[in-house]
């Protein structure tokens, strides 16, 4: 098959890991990338073998571009995708989608008008553990659900300048707490009930405790923090017949469903351990090579509803995003 065609909107830290993994593949190429630094861009464009532009839309409009993958900081996100959405040019977009869910609303507003393909680049959707897990659970393996526990402490500011910068919606909820408050959603749908307690300093959080509760009477308590590394990365799901529990459950390819002390099941997923990119991209260059125009994994809806949940974190904690860039 022929290698399916990107044009990099970002080439930051993650921008680089993904191009790393998509190049090596042998199904995706890139042709064509942009940021504001010229210079860095041109770096970039030299190691990954496209061409580099100094505007976005034509890197968006580069001969041969497929799809923009947009990977700037969180709030670029929302006028980058509007604007290879009105050039008529598929997106998949990195989590968090953007910084608020009205944002998030127009974008899908444009996308069902313009007929142009739009989804969201998260792990949790693609991953074949989480969805492994979505299937235990639905088969009710671990019988009633008694408790339910995400950590996510990665001390983790120091991951990229983004991290800790205000004005590029920094701090941890955009950044990590996005991932269990995701998983949670993609387990038992939207809360009925959110409260939200954070840790804001130098104008972002730097961690929150979440208990969304849900319809069916589940409640998931959520800790995350990007200051420390108390409790890790860990996902305890227990029920009156077994237990299901991950280790980086947002990027490991592997979960484990214990029933008793005597039987274990292990579900480890095709491929390496830690869960790839091309989950996620594989399955977008098929979408849109088969003329969808939303994901069959991702749907807009859930996009939107994810957001709406950040939405009420951010208020209820009392963070705002100010003097964006």
């Amino acid at each position: 098959m022929e290698k399916f065609k990107w044009c990099f909107i970002g080439t930051g830290t993650l921008a680089r890991q993904v191009a790393r993994q998509l190049t090596d593949s042998g199904r995706h190429e890139l042709v064509s990338c942009y940021t504001r630094n010229f210079e860095k861009c041109k770096e970039f464009a030299s190691k990954y073998q496209c061409k580099a532009f100094e505007s976005a839309e034509e890197a968006i409009m580069a001969d041969g571009v497929e799809a923009v993958y947009v990977v700037t900081p969180h709030n670029a996100h929302f006028r980058y995708v509007k604007q290879a959405l009105e050039l008529g040019q598929p997106v998949l977009c990195e989590k968090a989608f953007t910084v608020e869910a009205a944002e998030t609303d127009e974008l899908i507003a444009i996308a069902r008008r313009r007929n142009v393909y739009l989804a969201e680049a998260m792990w949790t959707w693609f991953s074949p553990a989480a969805n492994q897990v979505k299937r235990w659970i639905d088969e009710k393996k671990i019988g009633n659900i008694e408790s339910v526990k995400f950590t996510y402490h990665m001390k983790s500011i120091n991951y990229a300048e983004r991290v800790a910068d205000p004005k590029r919606a920094g701090g941890a909820l955009l950044d990590i707490t996005v991932y269990p408050i995701t998983y949670a959603y993609r387990l038992w749908g939207m809360p009925v009930k959110i409260e939200s307690i954070g840790n804001i300093k130098n104008g972002i959080d730097y961690g929150e405790d979440v208990t969304l509760t849900f319809a069916n009477g589940i409640k998931a308590d959520i800790s995350a923090s990007i200051a420390d590394f108390k409790g890790f990365e860990k996902m305890s799901i227990k029920g009156d017949n077994g237990e299901i529990s991950a280790f980086l459950y947002h990027a490991m390819n592997k979960v484990t469903c214990k029933k008793g002390p005597f039987k274990k099941e292990v579900f480890s997923g095709p491929g390496p351990r830690i869960n790839s990119y091309l989950d996620e991209f594989d399955t977008v260059a098929d979408e849109i090579r088969r003329g969808l125009k939303e994901s069959e994994k991702v749907p807009l809806s859930v996009t939107s509803d994810v957001m709406r949940i950040l939405d009420e974190v951010r208020s209820q904690i009392g963070l705002v995003y100010t003097e964006l860039e």
